[in-house]
């Protein structure tokens, strides 16, 4: 029954998109490695509390509490991007569970997908040991990031990240709330990739 409601929210995975970064051609190269880290917003952070959710770190994913606040890590697998278009995936290892009472719902192998129109982060969703699929969770906003080339390191700062609509209402069905609503601030992600240029 979950995974029927979290399909029936339209939870299926879609291309993502951004914004050009420059007009000048560039090839394409590959990722191979690096980290995302997440700094999770206080509104996210007290929904959750509110509705007694606990989050939670699938390894080698990883989430602590800084001085800055709940930071969670995800490691960088693979990927390309095009530095010309803007057009990219690059997929991560690890996740966040969130449990409350017996439900247990785990977001892991993340993907942020970038091509020109808008940003989007997917991830494969398991409802209670059952397998639902790549979905979209949160939508991005790079429009006030800072995006820089330091060597094979393309650095991305201050991307913002909130709720996909589809993926709220998914959440209220799986545990029985209407508190999660589309656009819901998740946190502000910095990425740090490792690129190899494709010869």
């Amino acid at each position: 029954m979950l995974t029927s409601k979290l399909f029936a929210a339209g939870l299926v995975g879609s291309a993502l998109t951004l914004a050009p970064l420059t007009a000048a051609a560039a090839p394409t190269e590959t990722t191979r490695g690096g980290m995302t880290i997440v700094t999770l917003a206080p509104e996210f952070l007290g929904a959750l509390q509110t509705l007694q959710v606990a989050p939670g770190a699938i390894a080698p994913g990883k989430l602590v509490a800084t001085p800055r606040g709940a930071r969670a890590w995800f490691g960088i697998t693979t990927g390309a991007v095009d530095l010309g278009t803007v057009k990219a995936e690059i997929a991560h290892e690890g996740g966040l569970s969130l449990t409350a009472g017996g439900t247990r719902v785990e977001l892991t192998s993340y993907a942020i997908e970038i091509e020109s129109g808008g940003s989007l982060l997917t991830g494969l969703a398991v409802v209670d040991d059952t397998l639902v699929g790549r979905i979209p969770l949160f939508d991005l906003d790079i429009g006030a990031a800072d995006i820089g080339r330091y060597g094979n390191i393309l650095a991305v700062d201050g991307v913002k990240a909130t709720l996909n609509a589809n993926a709220a209402a998914a959440l209220n069905g799986i545990f029985g709330v209407t508190a999660f609503q589309g656009g819901i601030p998740i946190g502000t992600a910095d990425v740090r990739a490792l690129l190899d240029r494709r010869h």
